[in-house]
């Protein structure tokens, strides 16, 4: 068996990503033998949301975003016989900014073939920290929350809350990098798995239909080097029956297929192809 479907790549227009085009993606793909794949760039974030990380690239701007569905159904048209190509967004949530998600999704849901649900933003007292930006912000979002036991647990309860959110009916409905509270985990005697938190997350998601991202993108962070989720909560998902998509989190062509004989290895024919 091999993964034939990468739920989770980036492109062009992504502002911390690489310049590599769209074709040069999926020309990968194809050579690679994946005959799905989604491009889920990271969403316009919501308005009066101010990007917390230095640069202000955490998301495509709006401006750009007809542009990218429109070049997207160009593509599926040209690759229509080679590849199947999925026009997606990868969607953040954010507490406090959910009717502005709710309207947004009802806005460009009609369009999209695909969406991943994402936690990178987790407030803590009055501002927003992208925990996985760089080792020293995560650390600094550490010292915030008081323990690295209190920043998993601030995590995993943005994570709950994300399904449970009221986002309208165009809501995605596969959450993205469950576990990536742990991409510097080597830098820590703590483990950043709360396994309560995991067990009512994976309950949440089973009950209500939703897929796991299962990202290989950990596989290559050198303080993490492996995938998200980590592998036992991945194993619980397989015994609870819960849809897996491999995702490779991709930001330029060579990133495609990262950590994916792993993963295949933890998921087997679980994995949605």
């Amino acid at each position: 068996m091999t993964i034939t479907r990468d739920g989770h790549v980036h492109s062009p227009f992504c502002p911390h990503g690489s310049r590599d085009s769209f074709r040069a993606y999926i020309e990968a793909c194809i050579k690679n033998g994946i005959k799905t794949i989604s491009f889920t760039e990271h969403a316009p974030l919501p308005e009066g949301f101010t990007d917390p990380v230095p640069d202000k690239d955490s998301a495509m701007p709006l401006a750009h975003l007809d542009q990218y569905l429109h070049d997207l159904s160009d593509l599926q048209s040209e690759y229509n016989s080679d590849i199947l190509i999925k026009k997606g967004l990868e969607v953040d949530f954010i507490e406090g900014f959910e009717q502005n998600t709710e309207q947004f999704m009802n806005t460009y849901g009609p369009e999209l073939d695909d969406c991943i649900l994402s936690s990178h933003f987790i407030k803590i007292n009055s501002e927003y920290i992208c925990i996985d930006f760089s080792s020293s912000h995560f650390d600094r979002y550490v010292r915030l929350s008081g323990s690295p036991q209190k920043a998993a647990e601030l995590y995993y309860d943005a994570v709950f809350r994300s399904i449970q959110a009221p986002l309208g009916k165009h809501a995605p409905n596969r959450i993205g990098h469950m576990t990536l509270i742990r991409k510097f985990h080597k830098n820590y005697d703590y483990d950043f798995l709360d396994k309560h938190a995991i067990e009512a997350i994976l309950r949440e998601v089973k009950s209500r239909g939703f897929e796991l991202d299962v990202n290989g993108a950990g596989t290559i962070k050198e303080r993490c080097l492996e995938p998200y989720p980590h592998p036992s909560v991945i194993q619980s998902a397989v015994q609870m029956g819960i849809p897996l998509v491999y995702g490779s989190d991709a930001h330029a062509s060579s990133g495609l297929l990262a950590g994916s004989k792993d993963i295949l290895a933890l998921t087997g024919e679980q994995l949605r192809q």
